[in-house]
């Protein structure tokens, strides 16, 4: 007896196969990430999520193999499979494969590209720095981040940085900036500036001073003023660190504040500059003579001497309470910008002094070469040597001679013109 057989045809079964590319994500460090994998037809076959560049396998299925507690895997019904990465860190990032373990696995990859906002390392970075004037400084500034961040030098205020004395910017791209032969000028706050196009830029404030002993610049040396009036002396000093400020007689002993004395030590701008203002109430013979300015700190000291001399009283009280030099007018705005420093302790002095009599009201204006005559005739007389006049004087005839001379003089001058 034969037994018949017959054949029982089963369907074949499809292998499983990628749906749909995984795609690229670029996320900033600190975020949440997903990626997705999807796939057919994957019956009894499995998912796997590996990092590619640390050859790490992170899940298989729906197991977590790794120890990072950052990483977990979910599916929606076996067709999407879904690699989370929390709180991305830069290391997370490069290639991760998603892998079906066919008889010749099936792969594909979806890169993940992590920045990082620029971070200013302050281990590595410079502090503030106290320097010598003259003296090279290097501010350093090192920043990471990815991309590698860009760093850029400004100065605080906005004003120039001076590289050397040939080259000033007002912002300089480099991790150090180097100051030569720096001087009071460059003294200020500077910020290093780091951006990479992830926000936030951050930027460091390095505050750099420049040290160096007072200097003077005084604008009067000399000084008339007559019997019981006030007068007031300046001075004007840089320093730093800031200088202790002073006024002594000729004889060395320290002024200090009374009836007969008022000190003033105005701070300037920048704040290495101080105004030092002496003011003398009703002055006696007892006051006529030398007096200095002195300015100490721990680079050095310096004085200056301003000699303060009897002259004549005005003849005539002005309305107007200011007074304008000859070289026009000078007020605290401007008096900075008319000092040099660069050449000496002193700097020229013109020839044309103001004195201040609160008493009347006005201001008393004497020459230089009207200084040399009043200390030897008591200010009295004006010889007729020179173009020089004592427009205030008093006594009579010789004002009124004065004022004749130079009216004539000017009549003359002027005559040739209208002709």
């Amino acid at each position: 007896m034969k037994f018949a057989t017959s054949a029982i045809a089963t369907p074949a079964t499809e292998e499983p196969e990628f749906t749909d590319v995984i795609e690229n994500i670029t996320v900033a460090a600190g975020r949440n990430v997903k990626f997705a994998c999807s796939v057919k037809n994957l019956g009894t076959y499995k998912v796997a999520w590996m990092h590619f560049e640390q050859s790490a396998i992170l899940t298989v299925h729906n197991h977590v193999i790794t120890r990072n507690p950052r990483i977990s895997v979910t599916h929606d019904k076996h067709r999407t499979w879904f690699l989370h990465i929390n709180n991305v860190e830069e290391a997370d990032k490069g290639r991760y494969m998603c892998q079906i373990n066919t008889v010749t696995a099936k792969t594909q990859f979806g890169y993940l590209r992590v920045v990082v906002p620029p971070n200013i390392d302050d281990s590595q970075s410079s502090t503030d720095v106290i320097v010598r004037e003259g003296a090279n400084e290097t501010l350093t500034c090192k920043a990471t981040g990815s991309p590698q961040p860009t760093v850029k030098w400004k100065r605080d205020d906005n004003s120039k940085i001076t590289i050397n004395r040939t080259l000033t910017v007002l912002e300089w791209e480099g991790e150090s900036l180097e100051l030569t032969k720096i001087s009071r000028l460059d003294m200020g706050a500077y910020l290093c500036i780091a951006s990479n196009g992830v926000p936030p830029t951050v930027s460091k404030r390095i505050k750099v001073s420049v040290d160096f002993p007072p200097m003077l610049w005084i604008p009067h040396q000399l000084v008339g003023a007559p019997l019981a009036y006030s007068v007031t002396l300046e001075c004007f000093a840089e320093a730093h660190p800031s200088s202790l400020n002073y006024w002594t007689r000729e004889d060395g002993h320290m002024i200090h504040e009374s009836k007969k004395y008022h000190t003033e030590n105005i701070i300037g701008n920048p704040a290495y500059k101080t105004h030092m203002r002496l003011t003398i109430n009703n002055i006696q013979e007892a006051d006529f003579g030398a007096y200095k300015c002195v300015a100490k700190n721990p680079r050095g000291e310096t004085d200056g001497s301003i000699r303060l001399y009897t002259s004549s009283p005005p003849t005539t009280s002005p309305k107007p309470t200011t007074a304008e030099s000859s070289s026009g007018r000078m007020n605290k705005d401007n008096i900075w910008s008319s000092a040099d420093f660069n050449n000496s302790v002193y700097g020229n002095n013109p020839s044309s002094l103001t004195v201040h009599f609160p008493d009347k009201g006005s201001k008393y204006q004497s020459n230089l070469n009207e200084i040399d005559k009043s200390e030897q005739k008591s200010g009295s007389e004006v010889e007729g040597k020179g173009a020089i006049y004592q427009w205030g004087s008093v006594g009579g005839s010789s004002g009124g001679v004065s004022r004749f001379i130079v009216g004539w003089n000017l009549i003359l001058f002027l005559y040739p013109l209208f002709r």
